[in-house]
């Protein structure tokens, strides 16, 4: 029960600073939410949905983003179940739930029952990170794309996210949504790739979210054809080289436990593991 020392409310503009600090206990692991906060000013118009946070006297200790994506920020088992109830309040429009498995676990035993049951749920997903660059030496061909390679690089990113998710971004009329995406990407100089002779892109990778102090990678993929040739690993050095050197010192990722190739490939690019992420699709 919550008193009057211990509150829950929505966050605003007001709280930007106080929600920052927050995120910048784990910069890697909440780097979603920081670039969130950043980018919206906390502004619920902006962030197509909400954020809300949990004081302790006045002082922010959990937080939580409720919009398409559902993301607790620095909680406990305990704190979430809160957010829990407030989520229950509203419409329900949550494509995922993401974030430490154990936090994950509390807040989908406090919603799961009157929720629908996810279509895929990836309960254990190792959360890596990597502040350094790497040993491997680099992919030279690996650069940074730019709006000339949108219609090599378009089929990539469908064939991965299709692969990975495994349903088309173009499903249900989301091709435009999902093209401007792409296009969002490299025009922010976060979509890096290498290309064949042929002009095929045969690895890419983007960066999804970053702040001053962190990085997120998503999509990463080679062409199948060119799998078992340790394009991955020399194209993930290239990647962590740019991107530290253009956008954060660290960058992070998460990947499913049983991609074994993909975890080996990450590990020899110099990679650890901080933690254990979860991640429930709707």
């Amino acid at each position: 029960m919550l008193t009057t020392r211990d509150q829950l409310r929505l966050l605003g503009p007001q709280d930007r600073e106080a929600f920052l600090a927050l995120t910048a206990q784990d910069p890697a692991v909440n780097v979603f939410a920081d670039y969130r906060a950043r980018v919206t000013n906390l502004e619920p118009r902006w962030l197509g949905g909400e954020m809300w946070g949990r004081f302790e006297d006045d002082a922010l200790v959990a937080g939580c983003h409720m919009g398409a994506n559902l993301v607790p920020v620095q909680c406990t088992p305990e704190d979430v179940t809160r957010f829990a109830a407030q989520a229950l309040t509203r419409v329900r429009r949550t494509a995922t739930i993401v974030g430490p498995h154990e936090v994950v676990a509390a807040l989908w035993g406090a919603v799961g029952e009157r929720w629908t049951a996810p279509r895929e749920a990836r309960w254990c997903q190792p959360h890596l990170q990597l502040d350094h660059d790497s040993a491997v030496t680099p992919d030279p061909e690996v650069r940074v794309t730019t709006s000339n390679d949108l219609s090599a690089l378009y089929p990539a990113c469908v064939a991965m996210y299709t692969e990975e998710v495994g349903v088309s971004p173009e499903a249900a009329g989301g091709k435009d949504f999902y093209r401007a995406r792409v296009q969002q990407l490299i025009g922010r100089g976060w979509s890096f790739a290498r290309f064949d002779e042929s002009g095929r892109v045969i690895f890419k990778a983007e960066v999804a979210c970053a702040s001053p102090y962190a990085a997120q990678v998503q999509g990463v993929y080679v062409d199948p054809d060119r799998r078992g040739e340790g394009l991955s690993i020399s194209g993930m050095a290239a990647v962590v080289a740019l991107v530290r050197e253009r956008i954060a010192p660290t960058v992070s990722l998460y990947v499913n436990e049983w991609n074994t190739p993909a975890r080996a490939s990450y590990a020899r690019v110099g990679f650890t593991e901080s933690t254990r992420f979860s991640t429930l699709m709707f």
